[in-house]
């Protein structure tokens, strides 16, 4: 296969996983939206994991709250939890399950949300992370994707499910980028405002 042949062929994997997504993502992206702006109205904060790249998606929506998105505006409060490698390999030489729940006991309050990103199944710390924040009176959005039924299992109804149908984890990600980008933006139009 020809290197046009293979960005072909991914560029349109991604465009049909985006065209069958949007009606399915549409509503459990509103009830997100509205769980974030009502925790930060409410002087709350919102704390984000992820295992490997779903780590780099969940950094991604905290740096984009806390920064900016695309306009300027005031820092909203969210704390990535895999941000701090010496933190992380701390905690992790005695359980690497527990590198986001001992920060979520440390920092999570009641009212504040825990935005957790998964892309497969074996999500250890990411169990234990949804765990600790419903021991703290925490909201769970999840953003997931393929087979992730051992996170998915743990969200209590008030939760929120953001779930990427696909079984490819490169697509998944593609997705899950996609959707924090929307979160960023929609966030932005509740708390200030549309702008151009």
């Amino acid at each position: 296969m020809s290197t046009y042949e293979v960005i072909a062929e991914d560029f349109q994997q991604v465009l049909e996983l985006v065209s069958v997504s949007v009606d399915e993502l549409v509503a459990p992206l509103d009830r997100a939206v509205e769980a974030f702006a009502g925790a930060l109205l409410d002087e709350h904060k919102i704390l984000c994991c992820g295992n490997g790249p779903g780590a780099a998606v969940a950094q991604l929506f905290s740096v984009s709250l806390v920064h900016r998105y695309e306009q300027e505006r005031p820092a909203l409060p969210a704390l990535s939890l895999s941000g701090d490698g010496a933190l992380l390999t701390a905690i992790g030489t005695v359980s690497n399950n527990e590198v986001y729940s001992r920060q979520v006991r440390a920092v999570g309050q009641a009212g504040d949300v825990l935005l957790a990103v998964a892309a497969s199944d074996n999500n250890g710390s990411l169990i234990q992370a949804i765990r600790a924040a419903h021991e703290r009176d925490m909201l769970v959005v999840l953003l997931s994707g393929g087979d992730c039924t051992d996170v998915s299992s743990l969200m209590l109804p008030e939760d929120i499910e953001i779930h990427v149908n696909s079984s490819r984890g490169p697509r998944i990600i593609e997705m899950q980028t996609m959707i924090v980008h929307c979160l960023c933006k929609l966030i932005d139009q509740s708390l200030f405002g549309n702008y151009s």
